[in-house]
């Protein structure tokens, strides 16, 4: 796959705030070339939407674009151009880790998804998509291009989301993550040195909202085991998470609430949910019920077997994809 990096630089960005960025930053990757017609129209683009605190690097894995993005696969990059952008706040884009800290921009999902379509018509050129896919926060934003972009798109795919406002158990974690760094002395409003104690928490919360029960009883079965497991896990995410850029980007979920709007949606949207999927359950029955105010959208349960990963289902291609495959087939979505 040909795989290559940029930056794009929005200048003197407005955000939903009224803050300005002098400059906006957007790093991202892409595979393949755009494929442009007589018109000079770009085609078969797709945009993918990565979640809270990821980047688009984590659709690079064999689990994602091993599954989706080789030779004669659904989303096969010698035939597709795929667009895999860092969010604001995310990875290689502008985030308040970079030097403005606590001084950075309050931003949220309907500024992030104005900076991706800034991306891709300016930066990139393509004035058309043949799907928007996202997963968890990107499935949230996936909603939200259908409902502000209605006819820039042929296709809409949101995995591990609900399109309602963040509320009940949602809210109170993320409130309890933001409130595990704003609440702890050292984090001294943003200006400490070495990372809080409180990230910590915050990334305890953050596991036990991502969890997955019943594939981690089989990884970790004894009590050492499960020690082991959890350690590993706080280490990871505590060698890359920074405080400042965790507490934005849960804040940004705040100004989240698509259910008005839904009706807006033109294009064809396929929402895939896992059953055991700690942060949307789906004995809530939110998507149940809106997916009925969405004209041509349909929505798929995954049940719980020995493939799916709690939450984490949204990355592993091969669980879903055959979905993907007959959604994208038909002529009467």
């Amino acid at each position: 796959m040909d795989l290559r990096a940029g930056d794009f630089t929005i200048r003197d960005f407005v955000f939903n705030s009224g803050d300005v960025l002098p400059e906006l930053r957007l790093h991202y990757r892409t595979m393949g070339e755009p494929a442009r017609g007589a018109s000079g129209a770009a085609g078969k683009a797709v945009l993918i939407l990565h979640g809270t605190t990821g980047s688009g690097a984590q659709f690079l894995r064999s689990s994602f674009a091993g599954e989706l993005f080789q030779r004669g696969q659904l989303l096969d990059a010698e035939k597709h151009f795929i667009i895999l952008p860092d969010g604001i706040g995310h990875g290689g884009s502008s985030k308040p880790s970079d030097g403005m800290r606590i001084n950075f921009p309050r931003y949220g999902y309907l500024d992030m998804i104005r900076a991706q379509r800034r991306l891709v018509s300016e930066g990139l050129g393509v004035d058309h998509l043949k799907l928007v896919l996202g997963t968890s926060m990107g499935g949230m934003q996936t909603w939200l291009w259908g409902i502000h972009y209605p006819g820039f798109m042929d296709y809409l795919l949101p995995l591990a989301s609900l399109p309602a406002e963040i509320a009940g158990r949602n809210r109170m974690i993320r409130k309890m993550i933001m409130d595990s760094i704003r609440m702890d002395p050292a984090w001294h409003d943003g200006n400490y040195v070495e990372q809080p104690p409180g990230l910590i928490n915050a990334i305890h919360l953050l596991i036990m909202m991502t969890s997955c029960p019943l594939e981690w009883q089989k990884e970790a079965p004894t009590r050492e085991a499960a020690d082991a497991f959890v350690e590993e896990r706080i280490g990871s995410y505590a060698s890359t998470l920074d405080a400042n850029d965790v507490l934005y980007a849960f804040a940004a979920s705040e100004d989240y609430d698509p259910a008005p709007h839904l009706s807006r949606i033109q294009a064809p949207l396929l929402a895939i949910n896992s059953a055991d999927d700690q942060v949307n359950p789906p004995e809530l029955g939110i998507l149940e019920a809106a997916i009925r105010r969405v004209r041509r959208g349909r929505f798929v349960l995954l049940p719980i077997d020995e493939h799916t990963r709690g939450h984490g289902t949204h990355t592993l291609a091969a669980v879903w994809k055959y979905h993907l495959a007959a959604f994208l087939s038909r002529n009467d979505v």
